[in-house]
């Protein structure tokens, strides 16, 4: 046994481990969109709907940042996964060293160009001119603290990939706590309106950031090793880029699609753009289980192949579409019997009918369906762990395609409800590829030690 409990997830009942390990991150995830939610809410009760169209607005723009970062984050952590299932503790140490380095650069330089391109952007993708400003004030405040919110979505990908997934959990309660007292302060007290959302999410995501990084330090060095451990190996960073630029683009992929979504939904005005907008933020919150299942399957994989254990893999996978089906039966149940005190969160109904039909009528319909993406999340993260992402790319593209295609082509025609039609398409689409390349077993060839 080793001196570290990488354990649970290669020696433990592949059911059980991989349960256990999830729960946390699915928790953490829940904190995170509560985290990203408390903007929203807090604007559009305190402010109106103009200033929560214009965080909506900002929110698609964002996520392609956010998910870059976990994409980052999860690429570079499967090698550090590997090395850790392998016991290769000296190699798994400049692993985690060597990625702080490089996304701690790549998120400045990404910041920056953030700061500046966001009014085009927005205006590229016909944001109404009525919350022009403010969003484009939330999105500037926003890119200055990128480099926060970037390295703490890096480092906890790093703790997942050490199987330590209640860490961020904790941290994520904390940050969340701090956030929604910062916007309560900012946005009612001092009446900083969007402006102090956003500088209320930044705080709080910059200590958040800084307690991660001295933890992830304290608990690396607990690993001994006789030999001095590189900082920044180039052979690693190479085989992480490898792994790493694939995942980008494949979180990007989603952001990007829900950015290009928007801009069909733009069409319909500011009205109805609140009320996707809330839509959205719901969903965000309800593919948690699904998306941080996903991840989970990624570490185990990437764990029991480093170990040699890639029959521990398939069970890990028939264990997760339980866990996949008995959230998408509850969700399936909230979506259709609670939508309206739900959505009464973001807006009222009596004050902004269109937004809250809008809402209530994407909320409902997209409620059926995410099992599908959950399929795909397990299916994708088989592959994604064990480094074998160029038919997990290729189906995500195809899911990009489809949703795009469709908004941009059909809900000019027949309406914003194509919108909504498109996106279970896309993941259905996606996860039958995946799951095609997962049976041919060639995933288990790759070797990335």
């Amino acid at each position: 046994m080793s001196q570290h409990s990488k354990a649970n997830l290669t020696t433990q009942p592949p059911a059980r481990s991989l349960f256990f390990f999830a729960l946390p991150m699915i928790i953490g995830n829940l904190f995170q969109q509560f985290y990203n939610m408390a903007d929203s809410i807090i604007v559009g009760n305190l402010v109106g709907e103009d200033a929560l169209a214009a965080v909506g607005a900002s929110y698609s723009f964002t996520t392609v940042f956010i998910m870059i970062a976990i994409g980052g984050g999860i690429g570079a952590s499967v090698l550090t996964s590997q090395y850790l299932g392998a016991e290769h503790y000296k190699e798994m140490k400049s692993s985690v060293y060597t990625f702080l380095i490089s996304f701690a650069v790549f998120s400045t330089l990404l910041a920056v160009i953030g700061f500046f391109i966001n009014p085009t952007v927005l205006m590229l993708l016909k944001t109404p001119d009525n919350i022009m400003e403010d969003a484009v004030l939330y999105l500037q405040i926003y890119f200055a603290g990128l480099p926060f919110m970037f390295m703490y979505n890096i480092l906890s990908a790093n703790f997942n990939a050490l199987g330590k997934s209640k860490i961020p959990l904790y941290l994520l309660i904390f940050s969340s706590i701090l956030n929604i007292f910062m916007d309560l302060w900012m946005v009612g007290g001092l009446n900083l309106g969007v402006a102090g959302a956003a500088i209320a999410t930044v705080i709080a995501q910059g200590i958040a950031a800084v307690i991660s990084f001295v933890i992830l330090m304290r608990m690396l060095s607990t690993y001994k090793v006789e030999e001095k451990v590189k900082r920044f190996r180039g052979d690693m960073f190479a085989t992480g880029v490898k792994i790493a630029i694939p995942s980008i683009i494949q979180q990007s992929i989603v952001s990007i699609g829900m950015l290009l979504t928007q801009s069909a939904v733009n069409q319909f005005g500011s009205s109805a753009l609140a009320g996707y907008s809330a839509g959205i933020r719901l969903e965000s919150l309800c593919i948690v289980p699904m998306i941080a299942t996903g991840n989970a399957m990624s570490t185990f994989t990437a764990q029991n192949l480093g170990a040699g254990k890639p029959e521990r893999v398939h069970q890990g996978y028939h264990a997760a579409y339980g866990i996949i089906i008995a959230f998408g039966v509850f969700l399936i149940a909230v979506s259709q019997l609670f939508y309206k005190p739900i959505l009464s969160v973001f807006v009222e109904q009596g004050e902004s009918a269109v937004a809250f039909e809008t809402g209530t009528s994407y909320f409902r319909f997209i409620g059926l369906f995410f099992s599908f993406l959950g399929f795909k999340a397990i299916t994708d993260g088989i592959l994604r762990g064990a480094g074998d992402i160029k038919v997990y790319m290729l189906a995500n593209l195809i899911n990009l395609t489809i949703r795009v295609a469709v908004a941009q082509l059909c809900s000019p025609i027949w309406g914003i409800q194509l919108i909504w039609y498109a996106v279970p398409m896309g993941w259905a689409a996606n996860y039958l590829i995946s799951y095609f390349w997962y049976r041919t077993g060639n995933w288990k060839k790759k070797n990335l030690l």
